[in-house]
This record gives structure tokens, sequence and C-alpha cells, in this order.
């Protein structure tokens, strides 16, 4: 079991440097004007645009790093800083969350599957947060033992646990292939230059690695319940 403690611990410390480091990545490329001065709301309605795309919406959400594609009510939504600047982080951003746009037309299969894995993981976190509460005031006993309540709970997170893991691997490739149609897009059409492409395909790296960081430790809790279940004692 300590093992897994580990490997949980581990993956954290890589999730909090990960982050940090793509936070200094966009700060750095934020940097960068477009010598076409498009703001990031103009890239993406151009690169729309260029894939006959006319029933998305381009809108902007608060936040920092908060954009992201609806596909319910196909909305591409974009930070502030993403939707009013014109550098090549914003550039990155825009023409990627267009990229999962394009997905949804061109019905990629990857997305219409995570998509209907997001009813199960909000179910699944539900049940996640609620065996947090139990195991804070039941402690491990309940979980190490080999009794009827304690394996029932052990299953049920598994199952959670399964299906958050499927997710966050499901994610990897929708988010690997956005960011690949957004810079085809950008290089093929001019849209920026050399120094420009360099820093958007610098900055959507280090943003696909939170994803891939994610995946990880998913599957560590999932492999963290697994030996749990596999150890109960008597």
């Amino acid at each position: 079991m300590g093992i897994y403690l580990i490997i949980g611990i581990v993956v954290m410390l890589i999730s909090m440097w990960v982050s940090s480091k793509l936070k200094k990545k966009f700060e750095f490329y934020s940097q960068v004007n477009l010598q076409n001065n498009m703001t990031g709301a103009e890239i993406a309605a151009k690169m729309l645009a260029d894939h006959g795309i006319q029933d998305v919406k381009i809108t902007h959400v608060a936040g920092a790093l908060t954009d992201h594609y609806n596909p319910l009510n196909k909305t591409v939504n974009l930070s502030e800083s993403v939707y009013h600047q014109r550098n090549a982080a914003a550039a990155a951003v825009a023409a990627h969350e267009c990229g999962h746009a394009v997905q949804h037309a061109e019905a990629y299969a990857m997305l219409g599957l995570r998509s209907k894995l997001v009813p199960l993981v909000n179910i699944s976190a539900s049940i996640m947060n609620f065996a947090n509460m139990i195991m804070l005031f039941a402690g491990g006993y309940l979980f190490y033992s080999k009794n009827p309540v304690g394996t029932t709970v052990l299953l049920v997170l598994i199952a959670a646990n399964l299906f958050l893991t499927l997710f966050a691997m499901v994610t990897l490739p929708v988010e690997f292939d956005a960011s690949k149609r957004a810079l085809v897009w950008m290089k093929s059409n001019g849209v920026v230059t050399t120094r420009e492409y360099d820093g958007a395909k610098d900055s959507l790296k280090w943003a696909a690695m939170t994803y891939v960081v994610a995946a990880a430790g998913a599957l560590a809790n999932l492999m963290y319940f697994i030996m749990m279940f596999l150890n109960r004692r008597d």
C-alpha cells in the first residue's frame, strides 16, 4: 500500500510543477505580440470560418485558463485575457478551443465518447466526495476489514474511479488532437510567424501535460483502491 501512497504524492508534486510551468509559459508567450494584430476572439472566428463552421458562438468567461468548448450549446468560451489579447499564447488557446469545435463538427469519435462519459463522471465525483466523508469519520477499519459494508463501499469506489480514469484517458487524445488541428491550421494558413508558431506550440505542449498528469493521478487513485480491496484483513 505504501508504494501507491508514494506514487500519489509524486503525481501531486508533478502536477503542481506542471501547473506552475504552464503558468510561466503562458505569461512568457503573452509577451510575444502577433504581427497580424488579431485578438484571440478574431483568431477563433477565422478558424471557425475557414472550416465552414457557422453555428458556433464565441464568447468570453471570467478567470484565467478557464477556456473551453461547450458541445451542448456550441460555444467557444475564451477567458477574458485570451478573448481580448493579441499574442502567441492567446492565439494558441483560441485555436485549440476551436479545434474542439472542428472535432464536434466532424463527429470526432473520442470527443463524442467523452461527452457521453460526463454524466457518469459527475456521479462518480459525487460518490468520491461522499466516500471521503465516510473515511473521515469511519477511519480505515471500514475499508480494510472484510465486512459486507466495507466490501460494498470499496467496490463502488473502484467503479467510480474506473469511470474517472476512463474519462481522463479518453481526454488525452481529444486534447492532443485539438492542439494538432490548431497548429496545423495556424501554420498552413500563415496566421502566425515562425516565432509565434513556436510559442503557440510550446504553450499547447505544456497545457497538454496537465492532462497527462491528471490521467496518471486518476490511474494512481484507481490502483490505490484496488490494492486497498485486495489487502483487507479479517
